[in-house]
């Protein structure tokens, strides 16, 4: 698998306690949306037992031109060092790997179920599809706590004006009914809220990213009405 060194750009809040970092793109480097890097910081001034190495989907779409990984600030060495690296110094980056990409059977629509950082893939998925201008049905289903929780909330939201085919669906977990800032879903995705817009729940191919107890309540409720777990992709975002 190819080995890059990648020069630091930029880095920007997304949500309340997520920051985007931004690299340059090597010249021959490719993936897929949807697909994750193994990324090692070098030489870095402090180490934990944690280590120097994480993985992180691509949080950038092929079609853009820089790369971009996302991520929760936790306070370990490796985000410590991250969230003070200067423009200019570079990490090493080794992939692409991974398969939760967007399935070629465009007759089936693609329904993603994600939570907080799980965010991270789709993000890349959904611009390069808009991009694309792809045939492919999206419905994404994105849980939060709170507005402010929300990873690119207003570029998911915009991307409706650009992709006649993407239905966005955010939901949000800890907004009391008293607050009427929110006019959208309120509580867990569950049966009834994905039955509203999606009607029958066969035929579609289901993607699932997040906390590990968020991945296993999304497949517990699809095997729940039927849908087999060969049309279930998941990835546990833990620790991030």
């Amino acid at each position: 698998m190819a080995v890059y060194k990648i020069k630091f750009i930029r880095r920007e809040e997304v949500a309340d306690g997520t920051t985007a970092f931004h690299f340059e793109k090597p010249p021959r480097f490719e993936f897929k949306a949807g697909q994750f890097v193994e990324m090692t910081l070098l030489n870095p001034s402090e180490v934990d037992a944690e280590g120097n190495n994480r993985a992180f989907s691509i949080a950038s779409a092929p079609c853009e031109p820089e790369l971009m990984v996302a991520m929760r600030m936790r306070d370990t060495a490796f985000k410590r060092v991250l969230k003070t690296l200067p423009a200019g110094e570079e990490v090493q980056i080794e992939g692409p790997f991974g398969d939760f990409t967007l399935h070629n059977n465009a007759s089936r629509p693609a329904v993603f179920l994600m939570g907080g950082i799980g965010i991270t893939p789709v993000r890349s998925i959904v611009v390069q599809a808009a991009q694309e201008k792809s045939p492919h049905k999206i419905f994404l289903f994105y849980s939060n706590r709170q507005k402010k929780d929300v990873a690119f909330f207003d570029e998911l939201e915009k991307l409706k004006t650009k992709n006649i085919n993407y239905v966005f669906v955010p939901t949000m977990t800890d907004v009391p009914e008293s607050d009427t800032s929110w006019q959208g879903e309120r509580g867990y995705i569950n049966e009834p809220m994905l039955k509203k817009y999606l009607g029958d729940l066969q035929g579609n191919i289901y993607y699932s990213a997040g906390p590990p107890a968020m991945v296993a309540a999304m497949r517990k409720i699809l095997n729940g009405v039927g849908v087999d777990d060969d049309d279930i992709r998941t990835e546990e975002f833990s620790g991030y």
